[in-house]
C-alpha cells in the first residue's frame, strides 16, 4: 500500500525542484532525508517538510518507518505569476514567476535497508545550558570592554582619555561638559 503527499503552489520553479526531486528517488527514507538535509538547494528545505509529512501520514496507517522507501517523487508546473519589468526603448519584459506541485509517494521494503545515514536529534540538557549560562555572566562581570580603545578593563576602573588626559570612569561618556561649547566634527571635502 502506498502512501502520498503533496504540496501545491510551491514558489519555487519546477526545473529547479526537479534537481532536488532527482537526489531522494528510490532511496529510503531516513537516507532521503539525510541527503535533502546536506543539500544546499532551496528547494530541498521545502522537500524535506513534504517527506516528513509523507512519514507521519504512514505512520498513522500503522506502517513501519524503516520499511518506507521514496517509490515516486513527481514535480509538475503550477500557475505562473506573469510581472512586467521596465526594458530599454520603452518596451517592457515580462518575469514569470514559477510555482510548483510536488506528489511523493513512500512504499513499504520487504526488509528493512542498512542505514547509512542516521539523523540524530539533540536533546537539550537543562544542567548544560545553566552552566553556560553562569559562565557568560562571569566573563561579563569580570571584563568590560572599552568601546574606543577596544581594551578590556575591569568593572569600575578609570581610564585616561585619550584627548585630554583627564581619568574618567570606564561607563562614562566622553565630551566637554560645558554648555555652548561647539563640538567640531570631521567632514570630508569632496575631491
Amino acid at each position: 500500500m502506498e502512501t502520498r503527499a503533496t504540496i501545491k503552489y510551491l514558489r519555487v520553479a519546477p526545473r529547479k525542484a526537479r534537481l532536488v526531486a532527482g537526489l531522494i528517488r528510490g532511496l529510503p527514507v531516513g537516507e532521503a532525508e539525510a541527503e535533502l538535509f546536506l543539500s544546499p538547494k532551496r528547494a530541498s528545505g521545502h522537500i524535506i517538510k513534504l517527506l516528513r509529512s509523507a512519514i507521519a501520514n504512514a505512520k498513522e496507517a500503522k506502517k513501519r518507518a524503516d520499511l518506507l522507501y521514496v517509490k515516486e517523487i513527481r514535480v509538475d508546473g503550477g500557475p505562473m505569476l506573469k510581472r512586467w519589468m521596465a526594458r530599454a526603448r520603452g518596451t517592457a519584459g515580462r518575469i514569470q514567476k514559477k510555482t510548483s506541485h510536488i506528489t511523493i509517494v513512500l512504499g513499504e521494503l520487504e526488509h528493512a535497508p542498512k542505514q547509512n545515514f542516521v539523523i540524530e536529534k539533540k536533546q537539550k540538557n537543562r544542567e548544560d545550558n545553566e552552566e553556560e549560562r553562569k559562565k557568560k555572566s562571569k566573563r561579563v562581570e569580570k571584563e568590560e570592554v572599552s568601546r574606543h580603545s577596544g581594551i578590556p578593563q575591569a568593572a569600575g576602573e578609570k581610564k585616561i582619555s585619550r584627548h585630554s588626559g583627564i581619568p574618567q570612569a570606564a561607563g562614562e561618556k566622553k565630551g566637554s561638559d560645558k554648555k555652548g561649547e561647539k563640538k567640531t566634527f570631521f567632514r570630508r571635502k569632496s575631491v
